[in-house]
């Protein structure tokens, strides 16, 4: 499964930076999510980042086939 939060906040032009100060997560955590270095997201963090992106999961998390 990948995570696709970059494409995501590049269609709404945000930045990184926003991300993090938006769902209070932390710098390494944001970056980390961004540049898919994460094995795992928690359920209440997706959620905030589709709120705050007028997404659904499905338009962050992509499955490898």
């Amino acid at each position: 499964m990948q995570c696709n939060i970059k494409q995501e906040l590049e269609k709404h032009g945000k930045s990184v930076y926003w991300l993090i100060k938006e769902t209070g997560i932390s710098h390494k955590a944001g970056y980390d999510l961004v540049n898919g270095r994460t094995k795992g997201i928690q359920f209440d963090t997706l959620e905030r980042i589709c709120k705050i992106l007028n997404c659904t999961p499905n338009d962050i998390l992509k499955i490898n086939w």
